[in-house]
């Protein structure tokens, strides 16, 4: 094995790993943007790199999205720790897709929120194959019922 130090081992993983792992400042400014990412949401990093998180945020959520964010920033508090949250985003073309994320809060030497790292699955075609079975099931109960 080659002799990396950690912050190269941490490098990689980050780079490399299939989910997206990204990283907005406090202002929800994307400042890291992986591999996974750019598969997931059809975005290079060049091009999310700097932009607002509204990149992938669906444009009926932003508003809920930004009430918490801002909060969270000002707290330095989240509701959402270790659970893992469901919501819509959005992919470059414009498609929604169903992801499942985890976060992590960064804070500065003195305890201040500095933003929040992400680390999302893209979980459509699971979402959609569920949807599909749920729907043939309340088929089935309605054609039971009758």
């Amino acid at each position: 094995m080659t002799d990396l130090d950690n912050n190269d081992l941490c490098r990689q993983i980050v780079a490399l790993a299939p989910d997206a792992i990204l990283f907005a400042d406090q202002r929800g400014i994307i400042r890291l943007w992986n591999q996974g990412a750019e598969r997931i949401f059809g975005c290079s990093a060049n091009d999310a790199i700097g932009q607002s998180l509204d990149l992938i945020i669906p444009e009926k959520l932003r508003k809920r999205h930004w009430d918490g964010y801002h909060k969270t920033m000002a707290t330095g508090e989240t509701r959402y720790g270790t659970d893992l949250l469901a919501v819509p985003a959005m992919h470059q073309n414009g498609s929604r897709i169903s992801t499942e994320f985890s976060i992590v809060m960064l804070n500065d030497d003195n305890g201040k929120p500095i933003g929040v790292a992400a680390i999302l699955r893209d979980v459509t075609e699971r979402h959609q194959k569920e949807k599909r079975m749920l729907d043939r099931l309340a088929d089935l109960e309605a054609a039971h019922e009758t």
